[in-house]
């Protein structure tokens, strides 16, 4: 089952000139697929990521997210849509540092509303379970080391259960040993949880292990 579709996106960027930065891009993401893009700086991944997070809006071409259209939304209702259905991960983890982990956890699922501060806060002590940090739960985030701060950045994009994780470079910051921790919970969300993660990255190891690549050279897809 596709989670996340599309069909023939072009983007362009008019200033200062017109120029191309997205060609003709089709491609299916599948449930629990473990995703990865990869390509040099200036290549369209990270333009492309923000479309798919619907976060850009300014574009040709179609994108399906959970078998609907939503190319052409109000930005109402694709943040309804964003807050619901996709969880974000980024290189840097932007946490408040004064609020406690837990609270940190809890900010996206109070904003979406749907459940009382009670569920919410059980929710978030298994999402910070699940990356093995319960016992840094009431610790301020700027006490944490950089990649027990990105795992809880990680618990705070589960915190709705969301279709899709969408990442921008999650291990750019992060030694190698952090970064193989945050890449196990990764791999194992999608195992054991059916979660679908898209991550753009600069690491091609981190790339070569997701269960696919999809390569970008000047705005096109050259290897899916």
């Amino acid at each position: 089952m596709n989670i996340l579709e599309t069909k023939n996106i072009n983007k362009y960027f008019h200033d200062p000139v017109e120029f191309q930065v997205l060609k003709n891009i089709s491609f299916a993401v599948e449930k629990g697929e473990f995703l990865s893009m990869i390509g040099k700086s200036g290549s369209g991944k990270s333009t492309l990521l923000y479309i798919l997070s619907t976060m850009d809006t300014e574009y040709q071409g179609q994108l399906m997210i959970d078998g609907q259209n939503v190319t052409g939304q109000s930005n109402d209702q694709l943040a309804a849509m964003r807050n619901q259905k996709i969880g974000f991960v980024f290189q840097f983890h932007y946490l408040l540092p004064e609020f406690t982990c837990l609270k940190n956890i809890m900010i996206p699922a109070l904003k979406l509303g749907k459940h009382s501060k009670q569920e919410i806060e059980s929710k978030a002590y298994d999402k910070l379970k699940l990356l093995g940090l319960e016992d840094q739960a009431l610790k301020p985030a700027s006490k944490l080391s950089g990649g027990q701060q990105q795992r809880v950045a990680i618990a705070r994009a589960l915190i709705n259960d969301p279709l899709l994780i969408m990442c921008d470079e999650p291990t750019g910051n992060l030694d190698s040993k952090n970064t193989a921790i945050v890449f196990d919970t990764f791999k194992d969300l999608t195992r054991s949880f059916g979660q679908t993660i898209i991550a753009v990255t600069h690491d091609e190891e981190f790339a070569r292990n997701s269960d696919r690549v999809i390569e970008m050279r000047d705005g096109e897809v050259v290897n899916n």
